[in-house]
């Protein structure tokens, strides 16, 4: 017998009831006709209310433990089948427990389907928020979640969308205030369920609200109220419009980012769901009976709450901050402290806690991850802090041993020259020949005021020629002992002799 843990298709039960009750057949015959385990058969017939046809007064294993499993399942109807099914083996039920699950399923008390009233409210009165999951998305090398916070109004069901791959207070807050402008006004109450981001604890009906939430609801002077819980008529407005997106503006479309589709988004509240007929008011479209609506509603407060996330950062000894998984550049001079990140979707501002008012970064926003976002001026303002920083070591170490050098930078400056190169040229020169040598050489070549480099060598040379020491090699040939060895020079007029008139071949000698 295959498919016992099949979900049961109305179809099945229809053909169930049919067989038993019209046919006559036993439980065991339909349950050989329709592939299905005869505990199935039962628990259809059982569910139905109708009076199941025994086919025979067979006793089971079971039997002799019913009052027991009615009596505790009165007392516990919650109680998982698995933990009565331990409690009959240990007063000696030896049966197995494939059929054990269906016993118990016929067995346990049915909970009354609960009715609930249609609210009704009046127009400008409510608003109802919710967020809802709509998958992944794969950016680069990071994979976010793609959220959609929907603001419907209860009335006249107008609803705002907008999608973002975060769920956080800064995407909740720029929600409601985006909401606010595209309706113009805001309702007087808003109704909540239990999100992190609105409902921080709850006992009863006594509810503690975020105070972000609550600096929002003053700023635009309107009221939150949070869901009764397990009231699905209270928030139903705002599941059917979050299925409503799903269905039929979500499915199969594209789009090239997440700005793109909050884009799409908005062309669609304005064109299509705005001609959607109110269901409590057939003869309404959704922009008709919104006209009422706002008409109620709270006019919108002058200026518009923030909605930016700030954030402080401790900053490393590279002029990078990391923020939401990324590195952002900073100034040079502003490492190993703490700084303010100020940040949106599309947006990355770097503020210095001790001055807000300036901004030091300001950078577009990557949700990408492990990425490098830098200014141009960071990096060049911090090559040109180590490139002076070396030269200025360069210079120290220059003047302490070759003095006269300090006066040729000083005429090379005053003639525009580069520094940085002649300091260099004579660092190499002071490692080959030594601080006397050099010396020597430049106050020669400061004295004659002929101050290129070349001419710095060519001085080294003649003082070297004169003390009759071989000139320097910047790159030794090798470290074999033998090539110090004196080498005797033979004498080079027999090359001369190559030269001469024939005839004199032989008194050429031969090496």
């Amino acid at each position: 017998m295959s498919g016992g843990h099949r979900p049961v298709t109305a179809e099945e039960s229809a053909s169930i009831l049919r067989l038993h009750h019209v046919e006559q057949w036993p439980v065991g015959t339909i349950a050989t006709e329709l592939g299905r385990h005869h505990d199935t058969v039962e628990r259809v017939l059982a569910q139905s209310g109708l009076p199941v046809t025994k086919q025979s007064p067979r006793s089971r294993l079971v039997d002799p433990y019913l009052p027991f499993l009615q009596e505790t399942l009165a007392k516990h109807p919650r109680l998982r089948a698995s933990r009565l099914w331990v409690m009959v083996r240990e007063r000696g039920y030896v049966g197995s427990k494939s059929g054990f699950r269906a016993v118990v399923s016929r067995l346990r008390p049915r909970r009354h389907a609960e009715a609930f009233l249609r609210r009704s409210v009046l127009a400008g009165q409510e608003g109802q928020v919710d967020w809802a999951h709509f998958g992944k998305l794969t950016i680069g090398r990071a994979v976010r979640d793609l959220w959609l916070f929907v603001l419907v109004l209860s009335y006249s069901r107008k609803r705002y969308l907008r999608f973002s791959l975060r769920a956080a207070m800064p995407s909740f807050l720029r929600g409601h205030v985006e909401s606010f402008r595209f309706f113009g006004a805001v309702p007087r109450v808003i109704l909540y369920d239990n999100l992190k981001s609105a409902v921080l604890e709850r006992e009863g009906d006594a509810v503690r609200f975020h105070p972000t939430l609550l600096a929002l609801a003053g700023h635009y002077r309107f009221e939150p109220r949070a869901c009764a819980p397990y009231r699905p008529n209270e928030k139903g407005r705002v599941e059917r419009a979050i299925q409503d997106a799903r269905d039929n503006f979500f499915a199969a479309r594209e789009f090239a980012s997440v700005a793109d589709l909050n884009v799409q988004a908005m062309a669609w509240c304005r064109e299509i769901a705005r001609e959607r007929r109110v269901p409590d008011q057939k003869h309404k479209s959704v922009e008709e009976a919104f006209a009422e609506d706002k008409a109620a509603m709270i006019a919108l407060a002058e200026d518009e709450f923030p909605v930016e996330e700030c954030l402080a950062v401790r900053v490393g000894k590279t002029p990078y901050l990391r923020f939401d998984k990324n590195d952002y550049s900073v100034p040079h001079t502003h490492v190993q402290r703490t700084l303010q990140v100020v940040a949106t979707d599309e947006r990355v501002r770097i503020v210095d806690p001790e001055a807000p008012e300036v901004v030091l970064a300001d950078h577009p926003r990557t949700f990408d991850r492990d990425q490098r976002v830098e200014q141009d001026g960071h990096l060049r303002a911090l090559v040109e802090e180590k490139r002076r920083a070396h030269q200025s070591r360069g210079f120290d170490r220059l003047f302490s041993v070759v003095p006269t050098a300090r006066t040729m930078m000083d005429m090379l400056a005053e003639r525009g020259e580069n520094l940085g190169a002649a300091t260099s040229g004579l660092l190499q020169l002071l490692d080959r020949v030594g601080a006397e040598l050099l010396e020597r050489a430049v106050a020669e070549v400061v004295a004659r005021d002929r101050l290129r480099l070349r001419d710095v060598h060519h001085e080294i040379d003649r003082l070297r020629y004169e003390a009759g020491l071989p000139p320097p090699m910047s790159v030794p040939v090798t470290s074999d002992v033998r090539a110090l060895a004196p080498v005797r020079a033979h004498a080079l007029s027999s090359y001369d002799r190559l030269q001469s008139p024939k005839g004199d071949d032989d008194d050429l000698t031969v090496f």
